[in-house]
């Protein structure tokens, strides 16, 4: 295992990354606008699981190819651009188009709620920014020297790296649930809320996909 050292000042670069503003706080915010606390949750759940994927591939040294593909780095993110796009676009369409006339609290039922957890892990699978953080940030805190195998070391430093990113979305899934939560009882601010969460997604994605390739 790398030394102590290592350890917290991993942990104390982590808090900083996670906590700064960035893509994912913006998702898990977006969802909870949208679909409410529940699927705000289900949403961090998704970005969190997703994550294991580009730890996995950090250890096995696969993201190094998106570093070393420029073409299969923007491919890929156009694709997850685009799938962002698309679900806002899906939000947007389904606010525009409810109906006005029952006015009644948006409950989040099971099947929307594995939904969003599914699209949410497809969200984070697609973003290959992801990929080259992880590539990038974990090997500055491994030790040659180690007991451990590099690849078990990056799969328990990305580990714990993931865990430090999703407390910050439950943070900001928490904080946006607690006004969000009594604004839906009505339909239609459910629906406003909907259409700007479907909004901010769009927004997003036009983003990502308009950033330069690395």
């Amino acid at each position: 295992m790398p030394s102590t050292d290592l350890l917290l000042a991993l942990l104390a670069a982590a808090l900083v990354v996670a906590y700064m503003p960035g893509p994912a706080l913006l998702y898990a915010a977006a969802q909870t606008l949208a679909r409410g606390r529940r699927a705000g949750l289900m949403a961090a759940l998704g970005l969190h699981i997703g994550g294991y994927v580009h730890v996995i591939a950090a250890a096995a040294g696969l993201s190094a190819l998106l570093h070393a593909a420029p073409a299969m780095y923007t491919i890929l993110k156009l694709i997850g651009a685009g799938y962002l796009i698309y679900l806002g676009g899906g939000m947007l369409l389904r606010a525009m188009t409810a109906n006005q006339v029952v006015e009644k609290p948006v409950v989040v039922n099971s099947t929307t709620a594995r939904q969003v957890f599914a699209e949410s892990v497809v969200v984070e699978i697609l973003n290959p920014k992801t990929a080259l953080f992880f590539i990038a940030f974990l090997p500055q805190f491994v030790d040659p020297a180690a007991q451990f195998p590099l690849w078990i070391q990056f799969l328990i430093l990305g580990t714990l790296v993931n865990l430090v990113l999703a407390s910050a979305d439950l943070l900001c899934v928490f904080c946006a649930g607690i006004f969000i939560d009594r604004l839906r009882q009505s339909s239609r601010i459910a629906r406003l809320a909907e259409g700007l969460g479907g909004g901010l997604l769009i927004t997003l994605g036009v983003n990502i996909a308009m950033q330069r390739s690395q």
